[in-house]
């Protein structure tokens, strides 16, 4: 969503890394493009104004003018700002009544995603061992109330009997009821919609408030909008206790300004992001993760909570013990390409590294994509699996039966067998000493550029859990980078000089 906004702040800032003192004209001139960037970013221009202020204001301080690395000090203030943009440091959870059911009530327009992301939570809130029951309270929207049933079966959570004929308010109270006797911890109560504004809608709403008095009021706003999300959730703040929004679709092509004005308009704090059609795609909202993918550090906490949740760790196990062994066969490798893929792909993958902006320029000219594994996947699955296991008895005569029948030239499979063989042969020097070899290559993959802005103090970067790094870690086992994009693109950050995690050393 961001991808544009990105483009240009790194062009900003990378005209101003190559000089070694900035003046004040260099930062007028940054800030004010900048500024610009945000503008066609769609960010609300009293939000700009504000941001522009600020950071000139701290640009222009003797800390800045005479920073060993001044480039590195206008890259933090404007990282520093877009987090305080974007609600502060630290994200903002769920408010939960201490004494349940705590009711959720979801608020919105009609197509913003409102009945989804109730599935969506409740699958979240499933996973913190909560009992949840969701109840549909739209009763306009031709099988609305059948679609969030079907959303509590794929979430695992109870959805409340149907009743034909039924006004919203008296499905409430049945809900309230139902809630309490049968002990559930969380209610969630999606509200009807409408494709614009209006009275009606409005009315309705707020009595379903006064009914169940609800802990957590969530405006679902689609973030494609853009502007038209704020003034969404600024019309629904003034008939509804509001608490938070939920900003759908960011994993869109849109602008990203209403995600960053959202905060600063309406001051409700952004909770939730979804980030995909499938039920688990909610993911919660951190400033702080959102700013560095922004300015092209990547989300590598995010990278490591997919890992933990995708990767098959018995797989992975048994890879890192051939791997141990200087075993990499072609097998090994489509195995690669499929734990890619369970990972949201090539393009979910490059969004979450730092410093890939240009990374993924030179992908696109070079036309490599998502399709690319699909295509190196079909080479492989054409073999036999003797040619799989040895790949050096792969002739002239053989490599034209793969082409045919994986549907690509002779060039293609010539193409992945040499990518194959220079993998192969530096797992078998990385694993050598006891995969010394191996500990001397992860130590030198670093965190890249937000390691030197946390050293700066103020904002600061979620950690990852440890944990969590180390399952990442048995996927790290790639000198040349991730599979199949060569040795020359970024290689997966911060899983080097970790204790204990090295998948090459003999037991």
């Amino acid at each position: 969503m961001f991808d544009a906004l990105t483009d240009r702040l790194s062009g900003v800032f990378d005209r101003l890394s190559g000089r070694g003192v900035l003046s004040e004209k260099d930062i007028d001139e940054a800030l004010r493009e900048v500024r610009v960037a945000l503008l066609e970013a769609d960010v609300a221009l009293p939000v700009v104004r504000e941001f522009i202020s600020k950071a000139k204001e701290r640009a222009t301080g003797e800390e800045v003018i005479r920073s060993i690395r001044p480039a590195d000090q206008v890259v933090k203030i404007t990282y520093d700002g877009l987090i305080e943009m974007l609600g502060g440091e630290e994200p903002e959870g769920l408010n939960l009544a201490l004494n349940p059911p705590t009711v959720i009530l979801m608020a919105g327009l009609q197509g913003s995603g409102k009945t989804t992301t109730a599935g969506k939570l409740a699958l979240k809130l499933v996973k913190d061992r909560k009992k949840v029951l969701l109840a549909s309270l739209d009763t306009r929207r031709p099988a609305a109330m059948e679609q969030l049933a079907l959303l509590a079966t794929q979430a695992g959570v109870e959805s409340l009997p149907i009743v034909a004929g039924q006004a919203a308010t008296d499905i409430a109270k049945r809900a309230m009821s139902a809630a309490r006797l049968q002990g559930y911890d969380v209610l969630i109560l999606d509200t009807a919609g409408r494709t614009t504004l209006d009275e009606a809608m409005m009315s309705e709403a707020a009595e379903i408030a006064k009914i169940a008095n609800p802990a957590e009021t969530l405006l679902v706003a689609d973030s494609l909008t853009g502007q038209d999300a704020v003034r969404t959730a600024k019309a629904f703040h003034e008939r509804l206790p509001l608490t938070g929004l939920v900003l759908t679709r960011a994993d869109g092509d849109g602008r990203g300004g209403a995600a960053l004005s959202m905060r600063a308009v309406t001051g409700l704090p952004i909770k939730f992001l979804g980030v995909s059609e499938k039920i688990d795609g909610l993911d919660v909202f951190d400033a702080r993760r959102v700013a560095g993918r922004i300015l092209g550090q990547g989300d590598v906490v995010a990278l490591v909570e997919k890992a933990s949740q995708d990767l098959d760790v018995a797989k992975t196990e048994a890879m890192a013990k051939k791997l141990a062994k200087g075993q990499f066969d072609l097998d090994m490798m489509s195995e690669q390409f499929a734990q890619m893929k369970k990972m949201g792909g090539m393009e979910g993958l490059m969004g979450m590294l730092p410093g890939v902006q240009k990374a993924k320029k030179q992908l696109a000219e070079a036309n490599i994509s998502d399709k690319t594994l699909d295509r190196q996947q079909a080479i492989i699955s054409s073999m036999t699996k003797q040619e799989r296991k040895k790949p050096d008895i792969l002739q002239a005569s053989r490599k034209r039966r793969i082409a045919k029948g994986a549907g690509v030239d002779v060039a293609e499979v010539n193409r992945l067998l040499k990518q194959h063989r220079q993998m192969a042969d530096a797992f078998k020097m990385m694993s050598r000493d006891g995969g010394k070899g191996f500990a001397r290559m992860a130590g030198m993959m670093g965190g890249g550029g937000m390691d030197r802005l946390k050293a700066m103090g103020g904002g600061k970067m979620p950690t990852p859990d440890p944990k969590q790094l180390e399952e990442l870690g048995k996927l790290a086992g790639q000198p040349g980078g991730l599979p199949g994009l060569g040795s020359g693109l970024p290689k997966l950050p911060g899983l080097g000089g970790l204790p204990g995690l090295n998948p090459f050393k003999k037991s």
